[in-house]
């Protein structure tokens, strides 16, 4: 028999959360709240290549009687300084993590064990670690139960090291593309972003339950909320949000991840109405918990508890306004770690503080820490490359292809791969990723070299660089295009970041170095590439040989529209080169579909595709439409959509391969309000579904409306189309929903 109830599996949770709690003393409490330190200050390597743990982590267990949570024990990248050689790789992460814990332990005087939190935004950053392509790529994707299976991957992969919360951005909702931070986004829809993040909670977490299965983690979704609509595509900027666009476009990806399960979420940065994120009550506690049921806990973002102190005068009200408002669990800020203080001057009450507590430790009960603090010794799971570069695939989009120049047919003997993102992997992997192995990916070129039909050459020219203006190199990549039957020109931008970047006390670059041009800290004015970019595009389509432009990016760029043909892949990790060969070769047909609509100049913006349904006008000297819609993407076949019919609430729509190879379509339904309480937008996606299909195949394809989606109106328009553009002037069918 257990000597307490909190030790014993098989009491109730919430008992053995009560009893814990009841043992606890105020120190001991404050310090289950805070996630002071940087996991990469917790060890260092010794000269006969072990761990050992340093004095900044034998202080902070001693501050806190324990540790609550800690931050970044494997991350590794530009900002933590850690690279292969003195961290953790996938052999010795989990030596290092029952290190670490079990100092924890020995510190606790009740056993409490530490949460081990890891940056997951697009695989986990740690060394070793599974890449994936950024969640742009999955947005194009279209694709949530592809996207499972890589989140449950990835899950297994934090757990097999001994990670157990993983932190995924996934609630941002990309509204401006010179925001830094648009690869981070699933997209600009709230449909398309609430699908993706249902699936990745089930894939992470797995079906809902009272406990994690030892190989699923524990979810933090951030942002919330609001932090796509900054002001001019600046990071953490002020928004300018009223409660319905807030509603309608920046809360339903929450609003999802909450019903699938989500274990936490991250306040954001940005302000609401003039009040901060993190210090909104009326979110985190009124909306959040009160109006949705959330019983997860919620992480502050890095030191976004001491920027209260702007509001309120010091970081002791700070932290207090923090937790009052619904924050559980800080990240580097001092604000929480003066708690105690905040308690004894009455600014927070011991029921607002043990609140708190409990989520923190219902989580770590949830986890089966107390019973197995431990890391499981299992292997790394399998099939991280095939997940990545299935992704890969699935993002890969076909924009344009006049002429038929794609896929590469027999009658090309010699092909000229030129531009800056030609022979380069690591510019194809996004913000937030550890470095790699030298070797570890492959190139546009190298998948073209290597999976091109005998008797093919491939030859090669980098012509620039992707920033700046230096055009020495033109003239070489222009030789070789001129002497080939096909270029194919590989353009774009990169969020690499070296140890030459600088960056500010949250990690965030403060300062583009070298080619990067996007990422967190990367914010654009304009949307063009770089001019040297731009003197290489024309140069190689005036040879008059084919060119195929494809664009590797975390954003949309500005790129005119003549090429022969024009693919995107986003940022589609290190195997994405091999899978744009294999689409360019015809091996794979290009699936993907736009995320986000694709302005023709960042003069036009805000462009999306779900605006309010006024007189839309454009301008004078320019259209406002945009170039390529959301939703739109070509296969190498054609399809024909029948006419929609609805039976209830479910749209069915026959859909016809007409052309000459397989290929996959995305079944997209959109609603156009009729009769509402309030203006209608042009279009709103609420419902998608691929379908593949061989030559001359034809399927009904049945998709069932969301009661939710169609709330606040009495009568609507549904249309079935390929893109939001085509919704427009598709055939709809009337929904009377007071019938």
């Amino acid at each position: 028999m257990t000597p307490y109830p909190y030790l014993d599996p098989t009491a109730a949770l919430d008992t053995r959360v009560a009893d814990l709690l009841a043992r606890m003393t105020l120190p001991e409490k404050v310090g289950q709240l805070n996630q002071r330190m940087y996991g990469w200050d917790a060890y260092r390597r010794t000269p006969d290549g072990d761990f050992e743990l340093t004095e900044a982590l034998h202080a902070e267990t001693e501050r806190f009687e324990g540790l609550g949570a800690l931050y970044g024990l494997m991350r590794a990248d530009a900002w933590s300084g850690v690279d292969h050689g003195h961290g953790p790789g996938a052999e010795d992460s989990a030596d290092l993590a029952d290190l670490v814990q079990r100092h924890v332990l020995e510190r606790s005087r009740l056993r409490i064990p530490a949460l081990f939190v890891e940056e997951v935004p697009h695989g986990h950053m740690a060394l070793d670690g599974t890449v994936l392509p950024v969640n742009l790529a999955v947005g194009a994707a279209w694709d949530p139960a592809l996207y499972r299976r890589a989140a449950a991957h990835a899950a297994a992969e934090l757990r097999a090291r001994g990670g157990h919360v993983a932190l995924v951005s996934a609630l941002d909702i990309a509204r401006d593309p010179r925001w830094g931070r648009t690869e981070e986004c699933f997209g600009e829809d709230p449909y398309l972003a609430a699908r993706l993040t249902e699936a990745l909670v089930h894939g992470m977490q797995g079906e809902p339950a009272e406990h994690f299965a030892a190989d699923r983690a524990a979810v933090v979704l951030k942002h919330f909320a609001g932090q796509g609509a900054t002001v001019g595509g600046r990071n953490s900027a002020e928004s300018e949000l009223g409660p319905r666009e807030l509603h309608e476009i920046h809360l339903p990806a929450a609003r999802a991840g909450v019903r699938a399960g989500a274990a936490a979420l991250m306040a954001a940065y940005n302000e609401v109405d003039g009040l901060p994120c993190s210090g909104n009550r009326a979110l985190l506690t009124g909306l959040l918990r009160e109006r949705w049921g959330f019983e997860g806990l919620v992480m502050a973002d890095g030191l976004a508890v001491d920027r209260l102190a702007r509001i309120t005068g010091d970081t002791v009200s700070a932290g207090a306004l923090a937790l009052n408002s619904g924050v559980d669990l800080s990240l580097w800020d001092e604000g929480f770690t003066h708690l105690t203080q905040a308690v004894e001057r009455g600014l927070v009450s011991d029921t607002a503080l043990d609140t708190a507590v409990a989520r923190v430790l219902r989580l770590k009960f949830r986890l089966g820490l107390f019973e197995d603090p431990y890391t499981r010794r299992a292997p790394m799971p399998d099939g991280g490359r095939e997940l990545s570069t299935d992704l890969a695939r699935a993002c890969v989009t076909l924009l344009h292809n006049r002429e038929r120049v794609l896929p590469v047919g027999p009658a090309v003997r010699r092909v000229a791969v030129l531009g800056p993102h030609a022979a380069t992997a690591a510019h194809q992997l996004g913000d937030y990723t550890a470095p790699q192995r030298p070797g570890t990916g492959a190139s546009v070129l190298d998948g073209l070299r290597r999976l091109a039909p005998p008797g093919v050459e491939v030859r090669h020219a980098r012509g620039c660089a992707l920033t700046g203006d230096d055009r020495t190199g033109v003239p070489e990549a222009v030789a070789a295009a001129a002497a080939c039957d096909l270029a194919v020109l590989v353009l774009g931008g990169s969020s690499a970041r070296t140890p030459e970047t600088e960056f500010d006390a949250n990690g965030a670059a403060l300062t583009a170095v070298s080619e990067m041009t996007c990422g967190e800290g990367a914010d654009l004015a304009g949307l063009r590439l770089g001019d040297a970019q731009y003197a290489l595009l024309d140069a190689v389509v005036a040879t008059g040989t084919p060119t195929a432009v494809v664009l590797i990016q975390g954003r949309p760029h500005l790129v005119p529209d003549t090429a022969a043909a024009l693919l995107t892949a986003w940022y589609p990790g290190p195997w994405g080169g091999e899978a744009i060969a294999e689409v360019l070769l015809g091996r794979t047909e290009p699936a993907g579909r736009l995320p986000v609509s694709v302005p023709r100049s960042a003069a036009q913006l805000p462009v999306h595709y779900n605006h309010k349904d006024t007189e839309y006008g454009g301008y004078a000297d320019a259209s406002a439409e945009p170039q390529h819609s959301f939703g739109h993407g070509l296969s190498y076949t054609s399809f024909a959509y029948g006419e929609p019919r609805l039976t209830g609430r479910t749209v069915e729509v026959e859909v016809t391969n007409t052309g000459e190879r397989h290929g996959r379509s995305v079944v997209q339904v959109y609603l156009r309000r009729l009769i509402t309480s309030s203006w209608p937008r042009t279009l709103e996606l609420c419902a998608f579904d691929g379908v593949r299909l061989a030559p001359g195949e034809r399927r009904t394809v049945a998709l069932t409306l969301d009661d939710g989606r169609l709330a606040g109106a009495d009568s609507v328009e549904i249309r079935v189309a390929e893109s939001a553009r085509a919704a427009l002037t598709a055939v709809p069918v009337v929904l009377d929903l007071r019938a």
